[in-house]
Parts: C-alpha cells; sequence; structure tokens
C-alpha cells in the first residue's frame, strides 16, 4: 500500500502545479489591441465591396487567423498568414482559402490604430490579379477568448 501513495503524492503535486499559470492571461496587449471584428470597403475595378474580418493574432508565434466575408456576395474564406510589427504598426499579410482548398484571395496591409489598410488581390488561375484598395476599421472590443 505504501507504493501507490507515492505516485499518487507526485501525481498531486504536479497536478497542483498547473493551476500557478492558470492564473495569468494567455492573451498580450497586442492581441488584446488586435483581435476582433474589422468592417469596410475594398475598392478595385468592380467597383466598391463592402467586407467584413475576424481577426485573430498569436502575438509571440507572429501568426494571424481569420475569416473574410464578402459583405456583397456572402461568400465566407478562412485565412492564415503572418503578423510583424507592434501594436502601433503591424505589417498583415494573409492568404483566404474557399472551403479549405480553393486559394481565393490574399491581403497584404498594415494594421494600425484599430484600421487595417491596404490592398486584397483576388486571386484567379493561381495568380494574384484584380487589387482592392481595402480600409476596414475595429468595430468593438477583442475578440472572445478560447
Amino acid at each position: 500500500m505504501r507504493r501507490a501513495s507515492v505516485p499518487l503524492a507526485a501525481l498531486t503535486a504536479l497536478l497542483s502545479s498547473c493551476t500557478i499559470g492558470a492564473h495569468f492571461s494567455p492573451v498580450t496587449p497586442f492581441e488584446q489591441a488586435t483581435n476582433g471584428l474589422y468592417e469596410g470597403e475594398g475598392n478595385g475595378v468592380t467597383g466598391r465591396v463592402p467586407y467584413r474580418l475576424t481577426l485573430s493574432v498569436q502575438d509571440k508565434a507572429g501568426r494571424a487567423n481569420g475569416v473574410l466575408q464578402n459583405l456583397e456576395s456572402k461568400k465566407t474564406y478562412t485565412g492564415s498568414g503572418t503578423i510583424k510589427g507592434t501594436s502601433g504598426s503591424a505589417q498583415l499579410d494573409m492568404n483566404f482559402y474557399e472551403n479549405g482548398d480553393k486559394y481565393r484571395a490574399a491581403l497584404h496591409a498594415e494594421l494600425s490604430d484599430g484600421h487595417i489598410i491596404g490592398r486584397i488581390r483576388t486571386v484567379l488561375l493561381g495568380q494574384e490579379l484584380f487589387p482592392y484598395n481595402i480600409n476596414l476599421k475595429k468595430l468593438g472590443g477583442a475578440a472572445p477568448q478560447p
């Protein structure tokens, strides 16, 4: 019986030490300022197109994930890419896919003061064509945390 209590005591100590880190927020100030919902429009060869972007960044990894919706056509695209910079100004580069496997758009923009300003290039036959100058503004607070 004595032997069974040693692994149990070690397991209890190990599990209780895991709760120490549970009190720290996994979200950095940059993530809090950046994560969220953005809306605005793109202007390009086919005219004005309203867009919505739900953006989530991982500051330490320099990664960005999001969902881009064309509010006119109601099409939705999932995307991922990189974000480099500081909370004052950051470069955002993402690729967006339809149904997870059809490359449809590339976003190259600057994120600053709650605005995403840059270009979305729609993809045709694997090439980035048809640029749209975009201006998206952050709505409300930070995105919900997982």
